[in-house]
């Protein structure tokens, strides 16, 4: 009788914003290039269920979706669609409002069509949708790490703060890296995480990670017209330059000791902490 071989521990980082507009799917899909670029086997969920975005960026246009899985139509492995450089993508559903928040049942469909799929992966992104939302706290609360973006303006920062609270007080979440996007320069970041970290260890008692920042560069909004990623675009604008250190700055944190296990894992901490939280 031959052991089953153990599962492969992944990296599991959400990306999320309290506010739309600064960027965030746009970050998640070229963090993914610069990470598959470096040699590492990247998917990406959208989590935004109801809104896609990552399949639009990348000029994809998938046959199917996670609403295809939901409903017991595909398996996980018929919906996945193909983006460059050997990368993953779960595609959402556009327009679909019961998708907006989960329910128990379509977690546990999610659950086994992931106990499923035995390919190889080494990072997965969960690109949430804005706000504070159920599918947005579930989706954080059950990842290793999560990167809250925000930009500079009073807005923007607002709500970063609210979500970061929602997550620390309803989920006890305590662990954030912060990514500034669009600011004109790293003082100017750098201020902006300052006020945002002052106001967290005042009310919260919580210690924020900067992870950095992204200038902003008209190349990306270029790129992004023309559904492509700006690392690959424009590789030597400001701003891809910045999103690769980005990439290996979380690289080099990575530690064995973090991973808490496998993609099953992941999708199963959904459902368990459904389950607290219903409970309590």
């Amino acid at each position: 009788m031959t052991d089953r071989p153990r599962q492969k521990q992944i990296r599991t980082i959400t990306v999320t914003s309290g506010k739309g507009g600064v960027g965030k799917s746009n970050v998640v899909a070229n963090l993914a290039v610069a990470l598959a670029k470096a040699g590492k086997k990247v998917m990406i969920i959208d989590a935004d269920l109801g809104l896609s975005n990552i399949d639009v960026i990348f000029d994809l246009a998938p046959k199917y979706t996670i609403q295809h899985i939901l409903s017991g139509e595909k398996k996980l492995a018929d919906v996945l669609a193909d983006g460059p450089y050997g990368i993953k993508i779960l595609p959402a559903s556009s327009g679909v409002q019961e998708l907006t928040e989960l329910d128990e049942f379509q977690r546990l469909r999610l659950i086994e069509e992931f106990e499923a799929y035995d390919a190889d992966i080494d990072v997965l992104l969960i690109d949430t949708g804005a706000g504070i939302s159920e599918n947005v706290a579930f989706f954080c609360i059950a990842s290793q790490e999560i990167i809250v973006i925000t930009s500079p303006e009073p807005t923007a920062l607002t709500d970063a703060y609210a979500l970061i609270k929602v997550l620390n007080t309803q989920y006890q979440e305590k662990d954030f890296k912060i990514l500034i996007n669009s600011a004109r320069n790293s003082e100017d970041a750098f201020e902006v995480f300052k006020r945002l970290s002052i106001a967290a260890e005042k009310f919260l008692s919580l210690s924020l990670d900067y992870l950095g920042f992204m200038p902003y560069d008209e190349s990306v909004p270029k790129a992004v017209r023309q559904q492509k990623a700006f690392v690959d675009a424009y590789p030597n604008c400001k701003a891809a330059e910045h999103l690769r250190v980005i990439a290996a700055k979380l690289m080099e944190e990575e530690s064995p000791n973090r991973l808490k296990g496998s993609l099953q894992l992941f999708l199963g901490n959904i459902l368990k902490k459904d389950t607290i939280v219903q409970s309590s």
